[in-house]
């Protein structure tokens, strides 16, 4: 169970890598290398797993309040700390950290469904 567990957690790494670089060509994001993309992915990953969480608790009021809206707000600010501490990619603007969040978001979804065994 531990090798399938690890198996779609490089799987869903390696989906987020190829996203990151393919979303970033529609938008204004600038990447350096490869490499700088498999890290961003890390970070995202991480970022998503341990801050998100404290993040939505903490603004579970104005959550409620935009209908859900807000959370596209803290994905963006996940991009936008994962980029401040990733170097080689550069997203320029918090806007096109909303759409970049959006774009990937709904992207892992359908690939994660395709090649992630259950």
């Amino acid at each position: 169970n531990k090798k399938a567990n690890m198996k779609n957690y490089l799987i869903k790494l390696l989906i987020s890598t190829i996203l990151i670089v393919v979303i970033s060509h529609f938008l204004e994001i600038k990447i350096t290398d490869y490499t700088a993309a498999i890290f961003m992915a890390i970070a995202l990953s991480f970022l998503n797993t341990f801050l998100k969480p404290v993040l939505v608790f903490f603004t579970i009021p104005v959550t409620i309040l935009s209908l859900g809206l807000f959370l596209l707000i803290i994905n963006a600010v996940i991009v936008k700390i994962a980029d401040y501490f990733i170097d080689g990619i550069s997203v320029p603007t918090f806007f096109t950290a909303i759409i970049f969040s959006i774009l990937l978001s709904i992207s892992q979804y359908i690939l994660n469904k395709i090649f992630i065994d259950k």
